[in-house]
């Protein structure tokens, strides 16, 4: 076992193809529906919904809901996962300068 704190959202983030795949699609997007990140991503509504919902937990998507409509927005202006020799891993993220 390491001596080190473990960022576990590392894992959370890199252990599956979908959620760095959601990620993908609202970096470049801003905000979209779960309908249209599933179109864009390709993955079932189902699995989009799972996906955003630990995102939303890990503290990097935002979710506005208007009526039955959720739509989520990336929070961070940039997110790296960093692993460094001799150091832990580490997960950075940038939040925009101005948030709406």
């Amino acid at each position: 076992m390491s001596v080190y704190r473990r960022d576990r959202r590392a894992e959370e983030i890199l252990g599956s193809r979908g959620r760095i795949r959601v990620l993908e699609v609202l970096a470049e997007s801003g905000e979209l529906n779960i309908s249209e990140i599933s179109r864009r991503t390709g993955l079932n509504y189902t699995s989009v919904e799972r996906h955003l919902s630990k995102l939303v937990e890990l503290g990097l998507l935002r979710e506005k809901r208007y009526g039955k409509i959720r739509i989520f927005k990336a929070v961070f202006s940039s997110l790296n996962i960093r692993f460094e020799q001799g150091s832990p891993v580490r997960v950075e993220v940038s939040k925009p300068e101005l948030e709406e």
